[in-house]
């Protein structure tokens, strides 16, 4: 599967807060996962899909939080990819630190500035599939916030450009 070339995305979400019923209470931390196993399912309904490794923070975030964001990331995101993919990374907190981004209308996520697309999505279905687990999301609001550059993609193992 190396062979076959995939473009890659930040997928995002928010902790939920601490004591949901508190309105007081300290929200959660942001969390952030680079992914090159994403694709369009259906325009309509508008659906994406999103493959996690099992047990992973994010998958298990999602199975708690329906809400997430997809950023599209552009060619000269490299270093954005690289650092949300690191094994053994530091706290997301602290990944998000010098970052541009907004927070999504509808999902509060973080969406990257500069990235070719964002995406705001809420969980519709989760699909066991081997060691990942298949995350099926309603897309609610669709943006293209920079038409700069070329897409990242991800080939034989590294990181490349269009062209």
């Amino acid at each position: 599967m190396s062979r076959l070339a995939a473009g890659v995305v930040l997928v995002t979400a928010q902790e939920p807060p601490l004591d949901p019923d508190d309105p007081t209470a300290p929200t959660g931390e942001d969390v952030g996962m680079t992914a090159t196993a994403f694709m369009s399912v259906s325009l309509d309904p508008p659906l994406v899909l999103v493959s996690l490794r099992e047990g992973s923070r994010m998958d298990d975030l999602l199975a708690e939080q329906p809400l997430w964001g997809v950023s599209v990331l552009a060619e000269s995101q490299r270093h954005i990819a690289g650092r949300f993919a690191m094994k053994g990374r530091i706290s997301d907190r602290l990944l998000f630190e010098d970052i541009p981004y907004v927070r999504g209308e509808v999902t509060g996520s973080p969406l990257v500035g500069g990235a070719l697309a964002t995406l705001e999505c809420r969980t519709e279905q989760r699909v066991a599939a081997g060691d990942h687990t298949l995350v099926i999301g309603r897309v609610l609001t669709a943006r293209v916030p920079s038409a700069d550059g070329g897409p990242l993609m991800y080939f034989k193992g590294r990181y490349r450009q269009l062209g």
